[in-house]
């Protein structure tokens, strides 16, 4: 299909063990033969698939610029389909820099962003939910979201999208045969039939749909809002949590006065915890800005941990934010309690916090953590999901192509009612194949799939 070759640095920038230069397209062994002299002569056009060989490879004047170990995959079995060669050289910024250099010089030119990927899918070797599994495996943030990575490269998704598009064609194809040729004798599709195919394929559809809230909380993490009143233990929270001191704390009220934001894991599943300044009239212009921000990341957060200081009871202010939470995935923290006096408003907070889940803590002390982190898989996942085995819809542009399809089925459903003619129906489902056919990349066009791999890193 291209009559380029392409190449680009797989490994991060800095220093390490191992950094990786790679090639692919028809001329890559032809390249590499240039640059790279084995320790045995080698006629490259004879060696093996899946082989390394160890040489040094060459820039300007014949000059070594590494030694290195070259691995060649052959297509069409490699990872593009084509041939596939990668320069694995002691990882340093400038080894690679300059066998790059040396590699675009004898032919080659730099790959653009997930090209290489993308010569996989346009060769076969992999469909568009695979591709988009690639990126969410090198950007999982948890074990649970690389497992549903994972899966997805495993081509879970792809399987079940395959299978709906191929009951919907079946039908199609009956209604055509119907149309185009009514004088022959076949056995000519009913509408009871039509009906239960979609009704089949339509609830499926909607079972995956119902997958993509939780699956985007799985690929992108659990955006996690700490909000309370100044000095009610937000920042040790944090610190808790995190096992390190990376909030300030003190016992100045209004320390915190913007965000502090880190990642971490409970459960197999990626919290992206937000430290938020305290919640309180200020006529201090920071502190006041801060108070702006975190009202709007507790509007925007997918779960809210607000904590209370058990030692000081309910005020004012604690009422409003209760208020405010009420619609939102919330669990009340009532912090403070290695303090003697917390039992003189314990029964107080409870009273009011009863509606919600809530857990009593004491951050300074690492008291009721462990119980905390169960409570917070508990509220967003009822107490865990295994990702390898069940099927989630993690990627918004998927979710947006069932719901297309989603509606057209509907309007089937609705013209099967009304005794529509075939021809009428026939539109409608072939709308909702094609959707489907977005989502494997079938009917993808070339705007979308440039869309998809320039998210990609250049070396992928």
């Amino acid at each position: 299909m291209w009559t380029d070759t392409i190449a680009a640095i797989s490994t991060p920038s800095g220093e390490g063990g191992i950094g990786i230069v790679r090639m692919s397209g028809e001329n890559a062994l032809a390249i590499l033969a240039k640059i790279f002299q084995p320790k045995k002569e080698k006629n490259w056009t004879q060696v093996k698939s899946f082989t390394l060989h160890l040489g040094q490879v060459y820039g300007k004047d014949r000059k070594v610029i590494d030694e290195v170990l070259v691995s060649v995959m052959k297509g069409p079995k490699s990872y593009t389909g084509e041939d596939v060669v990668e320069i694995n050289c002691h990882g340093g910024l400038i080894s690679l820099r300059l066998t790059l250099e040396a590699v675009l010089q004898a032919g080659a030119r730099l790959a653009e962003p997930g090209e290489f990927s993308k010569r996989a899918f346009l060769n076969g070797r992999i469909d568009l939910p695979q591709a988009e599994a690639i990126i969410d495996i090198v950007r999982a943030k948890s074990e649970m979201g690389l497992n549903s990575a994972v899966a997805q490269l495993g081509g879970n998704l792809s399987h079940i999208i395959s299978r709906l598009r191929q009951d919907l064609l079946g039908v199609l194809a009956a209604i055509e045969a119907a149309i185009d040729f009514p004088e022959e004798d076949l056995d000519e599709i009913t509408l009871g039939q039509i009906q239960a195919t979609v009704h089949k394929t339509l609830q499926e559809m909607e079972k995956l749909i119902q997958t993509a809230d939780r699956g985007k909380l799985i690929r992108e993490g659990i955006h996690t809002a700490i909000v309370g009143r100044t000095n009610v233990g937000k920042s040790s929270l944090l610190n808790a949590l995190l096992g390190e001191n990376r909030s300030i704390v003190t016992e100045i009220p209004g320390t915190t006065r913007d965000t502090v934001e880190e990642f971490i894991n409970i459960g197999g599943f990626s919290l992206k915890i937000i430290d938020t300044a305290g919640i309180r009239e200020t006529t201090d212009l920071v502190e006041k800005i801060g108070v702006e921000r975190t009202r709007e990341i507790l509007e925007k957060a997918d779960l809210v941990l607000l904590v209370l200081d058990v030692a000081e009871g309910i005020t004012d202010e604690d009422k409003r934010l209760l208020q405010d939470i009420k619609n939102k995935k919330a669990l009340i923290l009532i912090n403070k309690i290695d303090l003697p006096s917390h039992r003189d408003k314990k029964e107080e907070i409870e009273d009011w916090v009863k509606d919600f889940p809530h857990v009593f803590i004491s951050a300074k002390e690492d008291i009721g953590i462990e119980r905390l982190e169960n409570e917070i898989v508990e509220l967003i996942f009822q107490g865990g999901i295994q990702a390898s085995r069940e099927v989630f819809i993690t990627n918004m542009r998927h979710k947006e192509s069932l719901q297309k399809a989603s509606y057209h089925l509907s309007e089937v459903l609705h013209g099967v009612n009304r005794s529509m003619t075939l021809d009428f129906l026939s539109i409608d489902l072939k709308a909702a194949w094609e959707a489907l056919g977005e989502i494997s990349g079938d009917t993808a066009g070339e705007d979308l799939l440039d869309r998809i791999f320039s998210d990609f890193c250049i070396g992928k």
